[in-house]
């Protein structure tokens, strides 16, 4: 982070389910990021140990009972941010970082990201991966999702997706409720630029594992594809 930023203004939301196999490594990477006062993990329904690892990674966790998506688990982390920053008396509410849980020892990287914000030169900042990892895919998604913010508000991010972003408190409550689950960042980046905020993209050295071409990275996709059309058609 950048020498004028100030300690403690940043706080890491990581919506997790199933991920205990990277999410102890991400939370330990994710807190070491210059400026981030804590983690706050959002369990969304694991059927696996990711809760108790990610609180023994040092995290502050909290579990939904089922799988509700992730737009529901980033307003959940907002929230407990915010009871946070009214527990401390704080005069200005800290910044909110988005990262996913499989970035594991990456996710030391994110600091990037948070500048911006800090400087007071963007309202939303959004992740460009310096590597693209091929992920099994075939585009659709992303190019549904950045060609349907293209329509919505004259700019199509690199990468309409990235779920790894950086905002204020102000530009996050201007965008509730968020577009239902995978719809989140597409709902998310259209919502701000029509209330005229500024979102800057930022390039960082982050990865993601590879999701495959298996039926379960298939089923993910689908679902993908639902919710970000769903987030179009509501924004239409």
């Amino acid at each position: 982070m950048s020498a004028g930023s100030r300690s403690g203004d940043v706080a890491v939301i990581i919506p997790a389910r199933d991920e205990a196999d990277r999410i102890q490594e991400t939370v330990t990477a994710a807190a070491g990021i210059g400026a981030v006062a804590f983690v706050v993990v959002v369990d969304d329904g694991s059927r696996d140990a990711t809760s108790a690892l990610a609180r023994g990674a040092g995290a502050i966790v909290t579990r939904h009972a089922r799988n509700r998506g992730k737009g529901a688990a980033m307003e959940t982390g907002a929230e407990v941010v915010r009871l946070a920053d009214q527990r401390e008396d704080r005069h200005s509410p800290r910044h909110l970082l988005f990262l996913d849980a499989d970035l594991a020892g990456t996710a030391a990287l994110a600091g990037p990201l948070a500048e911006p914000v800090l400087a007071g030169t963007a309202d939303m900042t959004i992740a460009v991966f310096s590597a693209v990892v091929k992920l099994g895919g075939h585009g659709l998604v992303v190019g549904l999702a950045g060609a349907g913010i293209r329509r919505a508000t004259g700019w199509r991010p690199a990468q309409p997706l990235n779920g790894q972003r950086c905002l204020t408190r102000a530009a996050f409550e201007a965008a509730r409720p968020l577009a239902r689950g995978w719809g989140a960042e597409t709902g998310l980046t259209i919502d701000l630029l029509r209330q005229g905020l500024r979102v800057t993209e930022v390039q960082v050295d982050l990865a993601h594992r590879a999701t495959g071409t298996g039926l379960p990275a298939q089923l993910h996709r689908a679902h993908q594809l639902a919710d970000v059309a769903l987030a179009l058609a509501v924004r239409h």
